[in-house]
């Protein structure tokens, strides 16, 4: 799962860099960014990304830990009632027996 995240992480820092790279506007000689604002600038927009994928991850995590939970609670739930109606079953079968072998000790008795 971790890894899942991870390389999710990774194709969308490399999808905005691409785009950003590939986005290209004319630029007056004045308006031209040296190389350090260029670098400057892609290291802010890795960073932009690297945060908003680190608050997905963080989301998509409490979203399965939340899951996780649910189904949990679910088994236990289901666990109980199955035994709940084995209990009851158990105990109609001994009631049964019981009235079985009185019916039987009375009518020996006869």
């Amino acid at each position: 799962m971790k890894k899942q995240i991870l390389s999710l992480a990774v194709v969308a820092l490399l999808a905005v860099t691409v785009q950003s790279c590939g986005d290209k506007k004319e630029t007056k000689p004045e308006e031209e960014l040296t190389l350090g604002n260029k670098v400057d600038s892609l290291t802010t927009d890795l960073e932009e990304v690297k945060d908003s994928a680190v608050s997905k991850t963080e989301d998509a995590a409490q979203d399965v830990k939340d899951a996780t939970k649910k189904a949990a609670d679910d088994v236990k739930d289901a666990t109980k009632k199955g035994a709940d109606k084995v209990e009851a079953a158990a105990k109609a079968a001994k009631d049964g027996t019981v009235k079985t072998a009185k019916e039987v000790d009375a009518a020996l008795k006869k």
